[in-house]
């Protein structure tokens, strides 16, 4: 069984109902982690997963909301003797190197183990003998790595955008995608009235376009602002003006089996 265990839906300003966007793959027991930011150990627990359990943590850029969490995560699993793999872009990796140092996280007497791993645009590396990943570079900041996993066993295919706005290439990767989960910051409405917003993420009447366009089979809208006010309904509407295919929108602590 595969599932799909949302830690958080939001962006980077938490909200009472949704904290900053990341999320745990369930492959017939191997968990791995999507994005590490802040309160992980904790939301993996309430699953009732086992944070020594995650054997691969995947970050898609080096923005505090994605990885502020990675040295409370390392810090708790101090005295559990673990190996963890570590997948991003070369960027993120030197980074989160350095964060992990300045807590000195990396020392001999710390018993769980990072395992750095850089990866290329196009790049595709084995999560295990059923799972393999591939990389895509995306136009967020310099470090953003979208990244889509084939799941051999049952044939099915996840994208995860990470944070990014419209990007074409991306698109034609995901075209006939089983699920693709995509920045979905906020309602078009927003990005008239902050242009600037274009060039980082992704507005709901934009992202149902295209996804029709790439016939999506199920599409999983995520990282919602925050710091703007709109309902859910607004961002439901807007995607299902163009997209005819199956529509989730995640709240957190929501499990998806694929």
């Amino acid at each position: 069984m595969t599932e799909i265990c949302f830690l958080g839906t939001g962006g980077a300003v938490a909200t009472r109902e949704r904290d900053n966007m990341s999320f745990l793959i369930d492959h017939d027991e191997t968990l791995i982690l999507v994005d590490c930011p802040g309160g992980v150990i904790q939301k993996i627990k309430k699953f009732n997963y086992d944070p020594r359990k995650v054997v691969t943590i995947i970050v898609t850029h080096i923005h505090p909301d994605h990885i502020y969490g990675l040295p409370s995560f390392i810090h708790s699993l101090m005295l559990d003797k673990c190996l963890i793999r570590f997948f991003g872009s070369k960027e993120a990796v030197h980074f989160c190197q350095d964060l992990l140092d300045l807590f000195h996280l990396r020392d001999e007497k710390i018993k769980a183990k990072i395992e750095f791993a850089s990866v290329d645009s196009g790049e595709s590396f084995e999560l295990k003998e059923s799972l393999k990943c591939a990389s895509f570079k995306v136009p967020h900041s310099s470090s953003s790595m979208a990244f889509r996993f084939h799941f051999e066993d049952i044939k099915k295919d996840l994208l995860y955008s990470g944070d990014t706005p419209l990007n074409p290439l991306l698109f034609k990767e995901a075209s006939g995608i089983d699920y693709l989960i995509h920045d979905c910051s906020a309602p078009s409405r927003f990005f008239k009235k902050y242009s600037s917003l274009k060039t980082m993420h992704t507005n709901s009447l934009e992202l149902g376009k295209l996804s029709q366009q790439a016939k999506v089979k199920c599409l999983i809208p995520c990282h919602f602002f925050g710091e703007l006010e709109f309902p859910l309904s607004e961002i439901e509407d807007e995607i299902r003006k163009n997209y005819q295919g199956r529509l989730i929108i995640p709240e957190d602590f929501k499990k998806i089996t694929i």
